[in-house]
């Protein structure tokens, strides 16, 4: 009998783990990672995958798919592993046209800001020779993007585990009340950054009442007062009046759902799904407040990072809340070191091509720059005579600059470029390239080494792009400077609050976070506030204030058509039935940045998203200052210039005659020609008739 109680206990307790542990599976494309090439001899690639707090290492796995070059030597090529700066994996690549890789991950994989850094190195062979194998393009290796994790989740550390800090990663979707306040709109917009902020992924919004039961890990903003009251009831402390509160609360539900499994068929990862029970997490977030002042003070916590990253707790009671990031007159952000725009000091050893990667933004400037000084110092092992090495600049893929390395090991070049050269969003490369002397290839193998100082190394902008016309080229950083007022139509509110987002997100999209907008409703502007503030309006086409902007490019409250003025044709037509947004970026009356945003269509949360996402992506062109672009993805853009409108015209400033004549014209001068030649026909006829009647 005591057997057999021991028995049932032992299932009992396997059955209790197995509900509190479940395994996922996470694609390196799921996590923003598309099939990545490893090029040269000698290459590697790195991976930075962010893993939820919930994660048991001890069990998951890392399972790699490789693609090598047919060209190669297999048996004399080599691919190493290395998981958190430590080597775990080495073999000669296998004569199989995919190859897996699969690794038992263990706590030691994981860094202390719960990142797996993944790190894939080769030495690949096709001629056995390492002279004639240099920059040969058939030696290349990819890392297929359906390479994944298989990890396992301990749901029963949800309480221990996952806090305030580190719970915006596992949430896509934010709550906000149906009819929403300012209060409500900043909220939705803090949130909304934060959570941009930490991935990649689409972001849901819903209105309270309206969340699907498969969404349980979300955000919920409002008042402590108007939250629904099972949804309150979650809430184990109540925020006194003049409190902010930030509250997480946390659960376990068993639920059923669609478990997805990769299975190898013939080399090709095949996604297999079955439904079964599972537990999982719900965590629900709550941005709120005892009354107005209390809720303001929560938002503005949730605009600094610093409170949100050392808040290790459920819950957060805030009597006084303050961003103390403000720009002074000392901080312009004009010369920026590679260190703050991300880069490291890599040591590169080896012979051919040694690169390093840098990413920059113009908005990480203080202005858009019109040039900028590039500036590379550091060092590398003096040439020996015979040997040729270069340092190589690239931007943008493109090689500007190009310099004869020598003896003395000190690299100090530099490049200046314009600003057709520069993007709004940029890649930077630097390369070492050497070549040793004739005959002494295999000895010099390991003998060069080059290292570029990200500290001493610089961006510099000379001198801001200043144009008579703003152009969303210019867009965001062109609020850099001064207050920004973010003013909505009371009556768009709700369906403006993921765009509102968007632009907070991207005011924030720098080295130095510190853009921080006032709120306020369109039939609150006072005149003198469009002259006084940067402003950021997001409108109803018919608000009283779209009057209130005379050097907008577009009135977006008349009936307008834009032409393509290649061919003539029109474009776009404000009256068409599909759901657009609209956006317009000028100059105030002040020569104060202006950006206007309005939607149309039965869709306005998604053409309002629409057109705050269009002007923020690598345009290609500087002059842009009017965004068309629909639900569908379907963009335009057009620079309308105040002193010629010659492919934009307004339908309501014709009259009806105007309006006919210009519809029917081609009918009418027809008609006119048909009639001119019956008339002809008719006369003749009669004057045939009068000459016979006179001959006979």
């Amino acid at each position: 009998m005591n057997k057999l109680f021991t028995v049932l206990a032992l299932v009992f307790l396997l059955s209790k783990a197995s509900l509190a542990q479940t395994q996922s599976i996470e694609t390196f494309k799921s996590m923003g990672h598309e099939d990545d090439a490893i090029y040269g001899m000698s290459g590697a690639s790195s991976f930075y995958l962010k893993i939820s707090p919930l994660t048991e290492m001890n069990g998951s796995k890392l399972v790699l798919y490789f693609e090598p070059s047919q060209a190669l030597i297999k048996e004399h090529s080599f691919i190493n592993v290395i998981l958190n700066d430590r080597p775990v994996y080495s073999a000669h690549l296998t004569k199989d046209s995919i190859q897996k890789v699969t690794i038992n991950l263990s706590n030691e994989d994981l860094s202390p800001d719960k990142f797996l850094k993944i790190q894939i190195k080769t030495l690949l062979t096709i001629t056995d020779d390492i002279c004639r194998d240099l920059d040969n393009p058939a030696m290349w290796l990819k890392v297929k993007d359906y390479s994944y994790l298989s990890l396992v989740t301990n749901n029963k550390n949800l309480a221990d585990k996952v806090n305030i800090s580190n719970c915006f990663d596992s949430k896509r979707a934010i709550v906000y009340p149906a009819d929403p306040t300012l209060h409500d709109l900043k909220a939705v917009a803090w949130a909304y950054s934060r959570l941009k902020k930490s991935s990649n992924k689409k972001i849901y919004m819903f209105e309270a009442g309206q969340v699907p039961d498969s969404v349980r890990n979300y955000v919920i903003v409002g008042n402590y007062g108007i939250l629904p009251d099972d949804k309150r009831s979650l809430i184990k402390v109540t925020p006194q009046a003049g409190e902010g509160l930030l509250y997480l609360s946390k659960s376990m539900s068993t639920v059923t759902d669609t478990i997805t499994h990769m299975v190898d068929e013939k080399g090709v990862m095949v996604a297999h799904r079955s439904v079964a029970e599972e537990t999982v997490p719900t965590e629900i977030l709550f941005i709120t407040g005892g009354d107005d002042a209390g809720y303001d003070k929560a938002i503005t916590a949730l605009g600094n990072i610093n409170i949100l990253n050392s808040t290790f707790g459920d819950y957060l009671l805030i009597n006084i809340a303050q961003n103390s990031f403000f720009k002074n007159v000392d901080e312009n952000r004009s010369k920026l070191s590679l260190k703050q725009v991300g880069g490291t000091s890599d040591f590169l050893s080896g012979i051919g091509s040694l690169k390093n990667a840098y990413s920059f933004k113009n908005s990480d400037f203080n202005f858009t720059p019109k040039e900028i000084e590039i500036r590379f110092i550091g060092n590398y092992s003096g040439l020996s005579p015979g040997d040729r090495g270069y340092f190589n600049i690239y931007l943008n893929g493109l090689l500007i600059s190009s310099e004869k390395l020598d003896a003395s090991g000190k690299l100090n070049t530099s490049v200046t470029i314009n600003r057709y050269q520069h993007h709004k969003y940029n890649t930077l490369e630097s390369e070492f390239r050497f070549f040793p002397t004739n005959g002494i290839c295999k000895n010099s193998f390991i003998n060069f080494f080059g290292e570029v100082d990200v500290d001493k190394s610089y961006l510099e902008s000379k001198n801001p792009f200043i144009t008579s016309d703003l152009s969303f080229y210019q867009y965001p950083e062109t609020f850099n400077t001064g207050t920004t007022r973010i003013v909505v139509s009371k009556n768009r509110a709700k369906y403006a609050a993921a765009a509102v987002g968007e632009i907070i997100y991207e005011l924030n999209n720098n080295i130095n976070s510190n853009n921080f907008p006032e709120f306020v409703y369109s039939d609150q502007v006072a005149a003198g506030d469009l002259k006084k503030y940067n402003i950021i309006a997001l409108l109803d086409k018919d608000d009283p204030l779209m009057n209130e902007f005379p050097d907008a490019p577009i009135k977006f409250n008349k009936n307008f058509v834009l032409y393509n003025t290649d061919n003539n044709k029109t474009v776009y037509s404000l009256s068409d039935t599909v759901s657009t947004g609209l956006a317009q970026i000028f100059y105030g009356r002040s020569n104060n940045a202006t950006l206007v945003l309005t939607a149309t269509g039965s869709r306005l949360s998604d053409a309002f998203l629409a057109a705050s996402k269009s002007i923020t992506e690598q345009l290609s062109t500087l002059s842009s200052n009017v965004c068309v672009t629909d639900v569908n993805s379907n963009k335009y853009l057009f620079n309308i210039n105040k002193s010629s409108h010659d492919n934009l015209e307004y339908v309501d400033t014709k009259s009806s005659l105007t309006r006919f004549w210009e519809t029917y014209n081609l009918y009418i001068l027809l008609g006119i020609l048909i009639l001119i030649l019956l008339s002809f026909l008719y006369v003749r006829s009669r004057v045939q008739r009068s000459q016979e009647l006179y001959n006979d």
